[in-house]
């Protein structure tokens, strides 16, 4: 992973790492930050990050003779101590430099975290923002504790506002995270039940997210979910929510088409009608509402606002819809939990099609996953979904939850393993005019299966 270009004094690196180097470290700097050694380019700092199938104190040498000015590491080659900053643990070290160089930065800075709509939602809030800020973002999904430092990194003193995103499997990793970025704005898309196999219980992921307040400037605001009772009763935040007249802002008549979205608010009294998004979903209405929220805690005009929304554009492989040889694919191969497939399911529902659903398991539910994935079962039933394939070790608990629910037997199909023989039984029995959902967890690499079934149709 490599940084944009920059100017960063050496001084700041050593200070804030209490690292140490055989030379005098005042007026020199380098001017971009590398985790890769194959990347480094002349003028750069290389982090030699240690992992479990690498160490990248072994490419220092081959990262100082490609010209790095600098190296952050653990051990120095001999001959080599001028231009390595020696520390006892790199990983800590880019956190604490991260950390440091993010206060010298004069920016507004959004932090996001959440179960579901993390991405989304930066990017709804970097649309917005973008539309009166020079506003820089996370990178892809980079929201670890690596990723998200060499995100920030890349930032500089000409970028005016920053939207950074947060993403966890434990405890006290959002609190490390939100110390480095330091938001004066947080906000939390909802809890559900991600990572529920690490963390036991959804209380237990609602105490995990509320650690990006740990971080939050001191007069911050915090944007909360105002329709999850777990997030309820926190002091002196600004709760979104949909048909809560209560809520400090209220989502109303939302109106789903093919080609996007539109709502109402109420915010604090006041009327907005008909504000449009070029996305489908009411979870995706709901991730728009808060960047509406976020741009109106920064004194963006509604107008500003609207237009930053229509300007959104999803990233990745997230809910993709677009026709292929006469099929309608919503490609959503990302990641998958029960919150977000329910979310996906509601989407195909929507479409005056014949409605098809490919999902494969979820992971990290732990001893929940029988049970969630027989509620995503009843939600296929439930949403009137055509047909289902199913993939993956939980399979016959979402058989089960769809019969439960009342979906005919031979409407459904558990998929082989073989990702060949798996396509070709999707692909034989879709039909032009027909709608297809491809979702499931990221370790399943769904997308590979999509591209087998469209080479087949």
């Amino acid at each position: 992973m490599t940084s944009q270009t920059v100017k960063i004094p050496l001084s700041l690196l050593v200070q804030s790492v209490g690292g140490m180097i055989a030379t005098e470290v005042e007026g020199k700097y380098f001017e971009s930050v590398t985790t890769d050694s194959r990347q480094v380019r002349p003028g750069m700092l290389f982090i030699a990050l240690k992992g479990e199938n690498f160490d990248g104190n072994d490419y220092v040498e081959a990262a100082l003779r490609s010209g790095a000015s600098f190296v952050l590491a653990e051990r120095a080659p001999k001959g080599c101590e001028d231009r390595v900053v020696l520390v006892p643990d790199s990983t800590l070290a880019l956190g604490a430099f991260a950390a440091a160089y993010r206060m010298t930065l004069p920016m507004h800075v959004v932090g996001v975290t959440g179960s579901v709509g993390k991405t989304t939602t930066k990017e709804f809030i970097y649309a917005v923002l973008n539309e009166r800020f020079r506003t820089h973002k996370t990178d892809g999904n980079h929201n670890n504790h690596i990723g998200l430092p060499m995100s920030l990194l890349s930032a500089d003193a000409s970028y005016e506002a920053a939207v950074y995103e947060m993403g966890m499997n434990h405890k006290k990793e959002i609190s490390y995270l939100t110390r480095i970025v330091r938001p004066d704005v947080a906000v939390i898309t909802n809890i559900g039940s991600m990572h529920i196999g690490n963390l036991g219980s959804r209380e237990a992921i609602c105490e995990a997210k509320l650690e990006i307040l740990e971080g939050l400037s001191k007069d911050g605001t915090v944007i909360l979910n105002g329709n999850e009772p777990l997030l309820a009763g926190i002091s002196h935040a600004y709760y979104v929510a949909e048909n809560d007249r209560y809520a400090d802002m209220n989502i109303t008549d939302v109106r789903e088409g093919e080609n996007g979205s539109a709502f109402d608010l109420t915010v604090r009294g006041e009327k907005v009608e008909s504000i449009v998004i070029p996305t489908q979903g009411r979870h995706n209405v709901f991730n728009a509402a808060l960047a509406y929220a976020v741009g109106s805690c920064y004194g963006m005009g509604e107008f500003e606002i609207r237009r930053g929304l229509l300007r959104f554009r999803q990233t990745g492989m997230r809910q993709k819809i677009y026709d292929y040889h006469g099929i309608t694919v919503i490609e959503d191969c990302y990641n998958a939990g029960p919150e977000s497939v329910k979310a996906a399911l509601r989407v195909l529902a929507a479409r005056n099609q014949r409605r098809v659903a490919v999902l494969g398991e979820m992971r990290e539910l732990g001893e929940h996953a029988p049970a969630l994935h027989f509620e995503v079962g009843k939600a296929v039933a439930e949403n009137g979904i055509d047909r289902l394939f199913v993939l993956g070790e939980h399979a016959y608990d979402l058989v089960e939850g769809a019969l439960m629910a009342g979906m005919n037997d031979r409407a459904i199909t558990v998929l082989p393993e073989e990702y060949s023989e798996a396509a070709k039984a999707v692909a034989d029995d879709l039909q032009v005019g027909d709608a297809v959902l491809f979702k499931a967890s990221r370790a399943l690499h769904f997308e590979t299966l999509l591209e087998e079934c469209k080479n087949r149709l």
